[in-house]
Order: structure tokens, then C-alpha cells, then sequence
């Protein structure tokens, strides 16, 4: 229940910023450029809260019911009749060049808050982690490709990676590009080699929600040890003798590297008696332990009752820590170019959606959104500031696609008026009216229906 009321919270609080935003972007700039404004509304529906700024143009400002977007409502001669002494002040009548101005300016601050959101989080710092392996799936992409347990990505065709979040936007323009990743790693020791993850063919199913890593067969580090932190009671574990502090280093004779390669081992033995070999306070211990087992997804797996320590330890911990923090200066270079680097990988993903090569999942409507509000507000400041500005980045694209009803398609409207020198007719902007409303419905059904099948899969 805390969590739901989190996420209400959280989406709320969203959603208010990036309209807010948006439709300041439009505001400002349509002051600044002579256009009449009648109303600032956050919201649509009826006014929670309104009130009525000063004179020349006593501007409406609501607070209105439904948080789900805003406008900014400019003086018309086509809603309405104007009087003589305003018309020149009317959207119709100000010049074509201001009017998209004052359309590309609600996309544009989004794109200028994702900067600056960007820009306070690497001038505050945010910690990450650093982009090492935990474990390889036999048999997997990266497993054929060389790939091992503990390695570290340092480098995405050629572009550095220090933390997780950054090989794997690296690792998506690849598979993008090419499908074909290329990796420079170096081990534990610090032995540096080269690999490439061929996924050419598969990037449709790679690019599944939270397929990416089970896809190519890496789990984010680091490796485990296999230690043993508590049993419990009366389980299997217990009954052979396995006790807290206990590391296990083999079983029937096969090493135990990690708690990974511990777990898949239990797993795939439901039943079977086995042999281990465990460390204890610097002795090591034989036992036989006899696997229980439980059904799992309609599948026989093996389950001992024995927990891995909650907490890595202190080493572990120093070794996969990284922070990003820069200088003002810096900050801001580095928050341009993330934003750039977003909107870029946006953008080739919508066009690969397009084309059936990136799966349409990905498109995410308004309880997905709030989930990852309420997980990105639970995380703490910095990463609520990273979703903010990649659902920024987000708003500003969708507003410029050339859609009626959306700023990009108003643009567009625009645009034919300057080359046909005279306005639309009224049948064309309705006809393009009821085609933006069948998208939007359309759109917003699929990205429901999204929603939904996440829900309950």
C-alpha cells in the first residue's frame, strides 16, 4: 500500500514538473513574442485552483483535475470573435516564423530541464556502479563470445564505459547499428582482451523489457562468494551440518566459484545426495547433504534452506564503486551531451519500432510510468532526477512528431500556410484533427494494453 501511494505520489509530482515545463516553454515565449495569452493550465478539466494575474491581459492560471497534461490558450480569430483593437495580437495574425516558435518552444524546454537535470546530478554526484560481470550463462551470447565472470566492460565500440548505466546505452546503439557489440574487458587481475556479441537477428527479442541481459547471458555484477550466512531450521541444509560463516568450495568434487554457480548447482539437482567440501574457520569440513526439492513454474528444482550474506563485503564494495561528479563548467557540457546521447537513442529506437525491429513493449503508458516513478523517488534524489529527464527527453520528442494535435503537427500546419501563402481550409485542419484523435486513441489503447500485459506477466 506504501509503495502504491509512492508511486501516486511520485507520478504526480512528475507529471506537474514536465507540464509545467512544456507548457511554461510555450508561455514565455509567446509573451516575449507579442501573443495574447488567455489562459496557463496545468491539468485539464475544471480548476482546482485558478487565479487572474494583472493587467494589460489579467492571464487565467489553473490548477486543473486531470494531471495528465496542460495548455496554454492564445488569443484566436478562429475560436471566437476578436476585437479590432487585439487582432494583430491573435495567433492567426502574428507571423508564421513566431507562431512555430512559440509551438517548438514547449518540446524545447523539455529538452532544456533534461539538461539541467542532468547538469545538478553530476555537479551533486551520483553514485553508480561499475560495469563488472557477476556471472555467465553457459551456452549464452556472451559465454561463445569469451566472455567470464568478473570481467569488466571498459570500453562499448570505442566509447568508455565506467558505469553500468553507460555500457548499457553503449551496448543498445550497437546492437542498433550493426548487431554487432564490441566489447574491450579486462579481468580481475586486470588482463585486457577484446570480444564482440554477435545478436545480429535477435535484437527484436533482445530489445524486450528487461530482456537485455538474460538476452545476452551476463548478470550484472559482482560475483558472489559462495558464503553462507544463515540455515534454516530443520532444513535440508541444517540436517547435513552447513552453518553460518561456512564457504562452500565444492560439490561432488566440482569447484564452487560463486553463489551464482552455488545456486544453479542446487537447482539443477532436486533430490540427489552430494558431496561437499566447505570451509570453516580456516579447516575444511566434508559433508553429505541430501537436496530437497520444490516445484517451480510447473519444473522440479533443488532448495537446501541456506542464505547468502544481505551485504557485500567491504572489498567486494570498494571494487564495483564509481561516482560521476564534475565541475560547474563540466556539468553542464556533460548534461548537453547526455541529453544529446538520450535523444539520439530515442530516436533510433522509435524509427526501428517503426520497422519491426525493436519490439513495440518498449512503449510504456501512464502505470508503467508511475511505477517507475514511485522505484526511481524510492532510490533517492539523483535517480529521480534521471527519470525525470529521460521522460523530459521523451515528452519533447513525442510533442514534435508531425501528428495533429500535437505541437509537432501544428508545426506542420504552419509550415504548408507559409508555402501555400494563404491558410489551410477548414475541412483540411478537420480532417487532420480526426486523424490526430484516432492516433492518440490508438496510441494510448496500445500503450494501456502494455501496461497491462506487464502487470500480469
Amino acid at each position: 500500500m506504501v509503495d502504491l501511494a509512492l508511486s501516486i505520489i511520485a507520478f504526480i509530482v512528475a507529471i506537474g514538473v514536465l507540464v509545467s515545463v512544456h507548457e511554461y516553454g510555450h508561455f514565455i515565449v509567446a509573451r516575449k513574442l507579442g501573443f495574447k495569452i488567455l489562459r496557463f493550465s496545468v491539468g485539464f478539466g475544471k480548476p482546482l485552483w485558478r487565479w487572474q494575474g494583472g493587467p494589460p491581459d489579467h492571464v487565467e492560471y489553473w490548477l486543473s483535475s486531470i494531471p495528465l497534461g496542460g495548455y496554454v490558450k492564445l488569443l484566436d480569430e478562429r475560436e471566437g470573435p476578436v476585437d479590432e483593437a487585439e487582432q494583430h495580437r491573435a495567433f492567426n495574425r502574428r507571423p508564421i516564423p513566431h507562431r512555430i516558435a512559440v509551438l517548438a518552444a514547449g518540446p524545447g524546454f523539455n529538452f532544456l530541464f533534461a539538461i539541467f537535470a542532468y547538469w545538478v546530478m553530476f555537479v551533486s554526484g551520483v553514485p553508480a556502479l561499475k560495469p563488472i560481470v557477476g556471472a555467465v550463462s553457459e551456452g549464452s551470447i556472451a559465454a561463445v563470445a569469451g566472455m567470464r565472470a568478473d570481467d569488466e566492460i571498459r570500453a562499448v565500440g570505442g566509447r568508455s564505459t565506467a558505469t553500468w548505466e553507460q555500457a548499457v546505452v553503449a551496448i543498445l546503439d550497437e546492437m542498433l547499428a550493426d548487431g554487432r557489440i564490441e566489447l574491450d574487458i579486462s579481468d580481475a587481475a586486470g588482463n585486457e582482451r577484446y570480444v564482440e556479441l554477435d545478436v545480429r537477428d535477435r535484437v527484436s527479442e533482445l530489445t524486450e523489457p528487461e530482456a537485455l541481459f538474460s538476452g545476452l547471458g551476463i548478470r550484472p555484477g559482482p560475483t558472489m562468494p559462495p558464503d553462507i550466512e544463515r540455515v534454516d531450521p530443520d532444513s535440508p541444509a541444517e540436517q547435513a551440518g552447513l552453518a553460518a560463516g561456512d564457504r562452500v568450495l565444492s560439490v561432488d568434487g566440482e569447484p564452487i566459484e560463486s553463489w551464482q554457480v552455488w545456486l544453479e548447482t542446487i537447482r539443477a539437482r532436486p533430490g540427489e545426495t552430494v558431496g561437499l567440501l566447505v570451509l570453516r574457520e580456516n579447516r575444511e569440513v566434508e559433508l553429505a547433504m541430501r537436496i530437497g526439492e520444490v516445484e517451480e513454474n510447473g519444473e522440479r528444482v533443488g532448495r537446501i534452506g541456506a542464505w547468502r550474506p544481505s551485504q557485500l563485503p567491504d572489498d567486494v564494495l570498494e571494487r564495483i564503486r564509481s561516482e560521476e561528479r564534475y565541475g560547474v563548467a563540466e556539468g553542464l557540457y556533460r548534461g548537453a551531451a547526455k541529453t544529446w546521447e538520450m535523444t539520439a537513442l530515442t530516436l533510433r529506437m522509435l524509427a526501428r519500432m517503426v520497422i519491426g525491429d525493436v519490439s513495440l513493449r518498449n512503449v510504456s503508458g501512464p502505470i508503467s510510468i508511475a511505477a517507475y516513478a514511485g522505484d526511481s523517488a524510492e532510490a533517492g534524489f539523483s535517480a529521480f532526477l534521471s527519470f525525470l529527464a529521460i521522460v523530459s527527453i521523451s515528452l519533447g520528442i513525442m510533442n514534435l512528431l508531425p501528428i495533429p494535435l500535437l505541437d509537432g503537427g501544428q508545426i506542420v500546419y504552419q509550415l504548408a500556410e507559409w508555402l501555400k501563402g494563404s491558410p489551410l481550409s477548414e475541412r483540411a485542419m478537420l480532417v487532420g484533427q480526426q486523424l490526430g484523435i484516432v492516433f492518440l486513441i490508438v496510441l494510448m489503447s496500445f500503450v494501456f494494453y502494455n501496461d497491462i500485459s506487464r502487470m500480469f506477466s
